[in-house]
C-alpha cells in the first residue's frame, strides 16, 4: 500500500496514539511512522527503536547591524506578526512572535538585516522491526511547533530526501498533535486520508465536530 494515513482527534486522551501504534504494527509491509505531537511525543516510549539518529531543525530569524540601521523602521512596519519593535532608533526582535517569513531582510533601505538561524528543537528517527519511527522534541518554551512538524513530514516530499537520506513511496501513518490548531493542520495535510478518533462523551462529540470542520476547510 501507498498512501499517507493520518489519525488525529478533535482533544486530547481520545486514544489517536494507540491507534496509530497499532496500525503501525499490523501493518504487513514496511511502514514509516511520523510522531508529529512534537510537543510532547510519545510513540518512542512504546517503540523503542534501536539506533536514533538526530537532526536539529532551524528556523531563520533577522539578524540586525545595528551600525548599518538608521531607524527607520520599515522592517517594524512590514512585519505582520508584531515580531519586531524600534526602541530609541533600534530596533529589536522578539523571536518567540517570528514566523521566518524573511519579508523585513529585502524592504531593508540600508541592507542592515540579514538572515541566521535557531534552533527550534530536533528531529529523531529510528527503527524497530519493519517500523521506521521518524519523531521531533520541540525544545522546551519553544512556541512555534510547525515548522519542526514539517522537518518531521519531510520524508513525504515527492523527489526529496526523508531524513534517513532516501525517498520514500510506501505506508506512512501520522500521529498527529491533539486539537484543530496550526500544529493539527500543518500535521494532517496533503494526507491521503484521515482517521479521527474521539470518545463518547459530550466534549468528544463538541470536539470531533471541530475537527470534521476542519478536515472539509482542508478538503
Amino acid at each position: 500500500m501507498n498512501a499517507t494515513i493520518a489519525i488525529a482527534s478533535g482533544k486530547g486522551g481520545t486514544g489517536k496514539t494507540t491507534v496509530a501504534l497499532n496500525l503501525a504494527a499490523v501493518a504487513d509491509q514496511p511502514v514509516k511512522l511520523l510522531d508529529c505531537d512534537v510537543e510532547a511525543p510519545n510513540d518512542h516510549l512504546f517503540i523503542k527503536p534501536g539506533r536514533v539518529e538526530e537532526r536539529v531543525s532551524m528556523v531563520m530569524i533577522p539578524e540586525f547591524d545595528q551600525e548599518r540601521c538608521d531607524g527607520c523602521g520599515r522592517c517594524k512596519q512590514h512585519c505582520r506578526f508584531n515580531a519586531i519593535a524600534v526602541l530609541g532608533g533600534k530596533p529589536m526582535l522578539f523571536p518567540e512572535l517570528c514566523h521566518s517569513c524573511g519579508a523585513c531582510v529585502p524592504v531593508c533601505p540600508r541592507g542592515a538585516i540579514s538572515e541566521a538561524q535557531r534552533s527550534i528543537g530536533v528531529a529523531r528517527r529510528g527503527t524497530k522491526d519493519h517500523i521506521s519511527l521518524i519523531y521531533g522534541v520541540l525544545d522546551v518554551g519553544e512556541a512555534k511547533s510547525p515548522p519542526l512538524i514539517g522537518d518531521v513530514k519531510s520524508a513525504l516530499k515527492d523527489g526529496a530526501e526523508g531524513i534517513d537520506g532516501q525517498e520514500w513511496t510506501g505506508l506512512t501513518i501520522i500521529d498527529a498533535p491533539p486539537g484543530t490548531s496550526c500544529p493539527v493542520v500543518a500535521a494532517v495535510k496533503h494526507s491521503d486520508y484521515l482517521l479521527l478518533v474521539t470518545e463518547p462523551t459530550p466534549f468528544g462529540l463538541h470536539d470531533l465536530r471541530l475537527a470534521v470542520g476542519m478536515a472539509q476547510a482542508l478538503g
